[in-house]
């Protein structure tokens, strides 16, 4: 059984990388990045890592909650909406990050970067809603 201590402890890793990601990358322009491998890839690791610290942290709190349990990383997302942890809409974007995830750790040839970008740019304020709902779902 998984204690408030461990999902403190996966919050605190997803902030890190927010930080991380936050303080040297979203400042940077598109093409800055992209004419950089070293800062290309060195970003697109670290928002997998935080797509992965993101769905682990549903999957703790199933199992914190003791709810059914997921048979994807995207019916994780699906059960924390059907009680009340997330709004459809959250659930939504949660489950495009899965999407995102996959595409990186599956089909990184296919990947273009201005889909990394954009989520850079545009995703981070979802996980930051998303470690908001569980915070106050949990009153940690």
């Amino acid at each position: 059984m998984t204690n408030k201590g461990v999902i403190e402890i996966k919050i605190s890793s997803i902030q890190e990388y927010l930080k991380i990601l936050e303080d040297n990358y979203k400042q940077r322009s598109q093409k800055e990045i992209e004419d950089d491998l070293f800062l290309k890839t060195s970003l697109e690791r670290h928002l997998y890592l935080l797509t992965q610290e993101v769905i682990d942290l549903a999957e703790i709190i199933i199992s914190y909650r003791d709810f059914r349990r997921p048979d994807s990383y995207s019916e994780a997302f699906e059960i924390l909406k059907e009680n009340t942890i997330i709004s459809v809409d959250l659930m939504k974007k949660m489950i495009d990050m899965v999407g995102f995830r996959n595409k990186i750790a599956h089909d990184y040839k296919k990947l273009k970067f201005d889909v990394v970008y954009n989520v850079l740019q545009n995703d981070l304020e979802d996980v930051k809603e998303f470690v908001n709902n569980i915070q106050t779902a949990l009153f940690l």
